[in-house]
């Protein structure tokens, strides 16, 4: 019986050979530009700035106790969640529908539909919130003319403007009308590339258009499902653009986010309390992907 006896070449930390040198130049830049950000961003959350000294004073914990006590911070923090549910959920479902109508082969010019479906997507955000600013303008904007028609909204209580009613709605539309393709593309993607078999089997088995949407389909999309989820999560919870263009986070901040909250800080020079918001934003990113991930049981 032959034994054989594997040995190791031993390498030199920082020889061409080994893997430390190569990383060496990613790992800098990832220390330059992450790691010490987040730990200054850390630093000045527990500070003030004080502009006539043109210096931080150390506060901890005024920036924190000021933020979690300060009602505009609070109903920004609840729209911010609430916005981010309805929207991710409306275009979720938009996504999904538009991505399984295209999946079948009947439909008339679909490679002309689909990049049609692109267009929203290279629209600018800024961009986009002019748009929607435009239509949506309570004496001549198409969509609110066509909301009036509908009975959906009163002129008294239009989209933006009034006292803030409908505000919400009117930034939704334009987050929908420029997020739901995203999501309808990479849904569309994942059903081209599930495997045929066990759709043959169901197809055989008896199982309806529904059941095998339900019962096949979905829970094969569950990882494509998953990366459009994340990162529509990320997004929502840094809103910005569409708030800023369109409302500026009024009428009576019933428009306003966690984003533009911070905006309105940084622009008081109110540093030390934007450092805490990006820490709670950030945590909160970190703790509603992991319930989400461990609650539908996703892994990469």
């Amino acid at each position: 019986m032959t034994e054989v006896h594997a040995h190791k070449r031993k390498i030199p930390l920082w020889s061409s050979d080994g893997p430390w040198i190569w990383l060496l130049p990613v790992i800098i830049l990832l220390v330059i530009y992450s790691v010490y950000p987040f730990i200054f961003n850390v630093i000045i959350s527990f500070h003030r700035f004080d502009p006539m000294e043109k210096a931080f004073r150390w506060n901890f914990p005024d920036n924190w106790i000021n933020l979690f006590t300060n009602s505009d911070f609070l109903k920004a923090f609840r729209i911010t969640l609430t916005y981010g549910a309805i929207a991710l959920i409306v275009e979720l479902v938009l996504g999904i529908a538009i991505a399984l109508a295209f999946d079948r082969s009947r439909v008339k010019l679909r490679g002309l539909w689909q990049s049609l479906f692109i267009l929203p997507m290279v629209v600018p955000p800024v961009i986009a919130g002019l748009m929607f600013r435009f239509l949506q303008n309570a004496d001549y904007g198409i969509i609110s003319n066509i909301l009036y028609a509908l009975g959906v909204i009163e002129r008294s209580e239009p989209l933006i403007g009034g006292t803030g009613r409908n505000v919400l709605l009117a930034i939704l539309i334009a987050d929908i009308w420029q997020w739901t393709p995203f999501v309808a593309l990479i849904v569309l993607a994942g059903l081209k590339a599930l495997p045929h078999e066990p759709l043959e089997a169901a197809i055989v088995d008896g199982a309806n258009r529904w059941q095998l949407f339900w019962e096949v389909k979905l829970p094969l999309l569950r990882s494509v499902l998953a990366v459009v989820i994340l990162f529509r999560i990320v997004d929502l919870l840094r809103l910005f653009d569409y708030v800023a263009i369109m409302t500026s986070g009024g009428p009576g901040g019933n428009s306003e986010t966690i984003s533009h909250y911070a905006y309105r800080m940084h622009k008081s020079i109110e540093w030390g309390m934007v450092s805490v918001i990006g820490i709670v934003v950030l945590i909160l990113a970190i703790v509603v992907t992991n319930v989400y991930m461990r609650a539908f049981k996703v892994k990469f």
